[in-house]
């Protein structure tokens, strides 16, 4: 469980299915088996994480855009909310880079 990787990078190039993003999410962060595959469990599964750096590339993201709009805007709500987690407390130890 959350092994931790320098990036953790997302690639929903080839999503297809909206049930891609939750398991390309929980594969590349490396999620519990318990991880409900929503986005309030995406929040809570982050939040676990953030005693160390977490550098985070999303590829793909025209795609992902394209095909789920609201998923889409959903993830980047809860990866900048995450930033400023804890009045900003983790917001140089958290990075996120779109690569188109």
């Amino acid at each position: 469980m959350y092994e931790y990787r320098n990036p953790y990078i997302l690639d929903f190039r080839n999503i297809q299915y909206y049930g891609d993003v939750h398991k390309i999410i929980k594969e590349t962060f490396d999620f519990p088996d318990y991880y409900g595959e929503n986005w309030s469990a995406f929040w809570d599964c982050l939040t676990d994480m953030v005693d160390d750096p977490i550098h985070i590339q999303i590829l793909g993201m025209n795609n992902f855009q394209k095909k789920f709009p609201e998923g889409c805007a959903k993830m980047l709500e809860i990866l900048e909310r995450l930033r400023h987690w804890h009045n900003d407390r983790y917001i140089k130890d958290i990075s996120i880079k779109i690569i188109s």
